[in-house]
């Protein structure tokens, strides 16, 4: 065995346990989704308000559609898993800081007292702030849920339910003391009779927004009596409920006459395939592998030097090394941080492919393939209406296997919370343009048709897949990722053109983005 073999499988094995490393951290972290369905879930409380004047039976046809029946009673079951979700990760993250502090080593107490300062008593590793700052926030989250899930209560003729949630936060001596006086006011308006606070519509306005902050605001000026402010409050209630029902229209009805026609496509190729056998369509190319002039110490050198030791230690060590707060609030320099990593992992990983093959040059026919003639594009547009119904039943099925847990993409919760149109611009380009052409390239353009040396076609998609799932590093996000990699497989074998999963994966990362833009322009 040569001193180049020995070494990779030296590198093998350390890629595979940073890899495993990374995808066991994400066991115990909440999901991206459980988020993403709150936001959705403000944009329809606020919508479930809209009222337009002319059209009533039309208008509640449409608002049935969009909203459902009860939407108050959708958003208090969908608020308190966020609850039972939060709790779990709080209770987690206490449990993990006090394993943490209880390891440290304790400092020798000196001869001599010295004067206690705040930062003598705040000296802690930086693994310790992390999960003191993630326990903050999970404790300002509960709280923020509990005054929200009180006026759902409220609103539903459960005054009872509601007055004892914000009593329970009116005993806890663990927040900020301006959550307690806002649920002193909340305590007050509800009331019978109603206490009404001076500073009621300063802490409303303050640590509320949205759908609840509306509602709070037209109970208070409702016993205020001020007709003009709630006059005011109802119209600015009325604009905003119009704007959620087109969001909500445009992330809805659009992915789901999508996902409808992917339901058509599906059931009309399957049959197809039944009726016609291998002349189907669905059938082309699906038994032919490519010639493959390389072996799997090539595939392994690529992905290995490539991609995974690239993208877990020499990205992330040359960006240690720069003295920028790249972490920092600014979304604007996370944004254009996650877009330079991106491109240091693609142009090392493309740079080992290219050096690792080059000596096979010219290549067989199929290889690398991006022909602008053909059927590309139905292809591309096709696989994604297609893998719509596919993706959405399989994540269906996951969030019931994790449970809120198994950690997502961090760059997704970027693109949520993020309104600044520059970092969204940089986020589209990461995750639309490059991502699409990088990753088609690696797993479909070069991983797929590799493994077609040792594997049929279709086990080759299967293991292509998995290995594109697991590259996401989180453990929620295999199941759904596995089913897109095997649709953007189908798609790239049969069509023998690389243009088409890159437009199908295009598409994917485009709805993907356009929806959290959207749901979080409403929260």
């Amino acid at each position: 065995m040569t001193i180049k073999r020995l070494g990779l499988i030296g590198l093998t094995l350390i890629s595979l346990v940073l890899s495993g490393l990374s995808l066991f951290s994400s066991w115990q972290e909440p999901q991206f989704q459980s988020r993403l369905e709150l936001y959705q879930t403000n944009i329809a409380l606020q919508a479930q308000a809209w009222q337009p004047e002319d059209n009533k039976d039309e208008f509640q046809g449409i608002q049935s559609a969009i909203l459902g029946d009860k939407p108050l009673e959708n958003a208090t079951k969908q608020y308190q898993e966020a609850r039972k979700s939060a709790q779990t990760n709080l209770v987690t993250a206490k449990n993990k800081l006090e394993k943490l502090r209880s390891q440290s080593v304790t400092t020798p107490i000196p001869p001599k007292p010295l004067p206690e300062t705040d930062s003598a008593k705040n000296i802690s590793s930086p693994q310790e702030q992390q999960l003191q700052q993630s326990l903050n926030q999970l404790q300002k989250l509960l709280v923020e849920l509990d005054l929200r899930l009180g006026i759902l209560h409220a609103q539903q003729g459960k005054t009872d339910i509601a007055l004892k949630t914000w009593n329970d936060l009116q005993q806890r001596s663990d927040i900020n003391p301006e959550f307690r006086e806002t649920s002193a006011v909340l305590i007050g308006l509800w009331s019978d009779p109603p206490r009404l606070l001076p500073n009621a519509q300063e802490l409303i306005q303050k640590n509320l927004d949205g759908w609840f902050r509306s509602t709070a605001l037209v109970q208070l000026y409702q016993l205020q009596q001020r007709q003009e402010a709630l006059s005011a409050v109802k119209a600015t209630q009325q604009q905003a409920a119009t704007q959620a029902v087109l969001k909500l229209a445009v992330i809805g009805i659009i992915p789901t006459l999508a996902a409808l026609t992917g339901i058509i496509l599906l059931i009309f190729v399957f049959a197809q395939l039944l009726v016609k056998g291998k002349a189907a369509f669905l059938a082309q190319n699906a038994d032919v592998p490519w010639t493959t002039p390389w072996g799997g110490e090539t595939v392994l050198q690529v992905f290995v030097l490539g991609f995974f030791l690239m993208g877990q230690l020499f990205v992330p060590l040359i960006f240690s090394l720069i003295p920028v707060p790249l972490a920092s609030g600014n979304v604007r320099i996370q944004a254009f941080s996650v877009l330079i990593r991106y491109l240091l992992v693609a142009s090392g990983a493309l740079w080992v492919l290219y050096s690792s093959i080059k000596r096979f040059f010219p290549l067989p026919e199929f290889w690398f393939r991006f022909n602008f003639q053909g059927k590309w594009f139905l292809w591309g547009l096709g696989g994604y209406c297609a893998a719509l119904p596919i993706v959405v039943l399989v994540s269906l099925i996951n969030q019931q296997l994790w449970q809120g847990q198994g950690g997502s993409n961090p760059l997704l919760q970027l693109a949520l919370e993020s309104q600044d149109t520059v970092a969204l611009g940089i986020f589209f380009l990461t995750a639309a343009i490059a991502a699409p052409l990088f990753e088609e390239v690696l797993f479909r353009g070069f991983l797929l048709p590799s493994l077609t040396r040792y594997l049929p076609v279709w086990g080759a998609i299967l293991v292509s897949s998995l290995l594109f799932a697991a590259a996401h590093l989180s453990l929620s996000e295999i199941l759904p990722l596995t089913s897109l990699g095997i649709v953007l497989g189908v798609v790239y074998t049969r069509s023998r053109n690389l243009l088409a999963p890159i437009l199908l994966h295009s598409l994917w990362n485009s709805g993907t983005l356009l929806s959290l833009f959207i749901l979080g322009s409403g929260n």
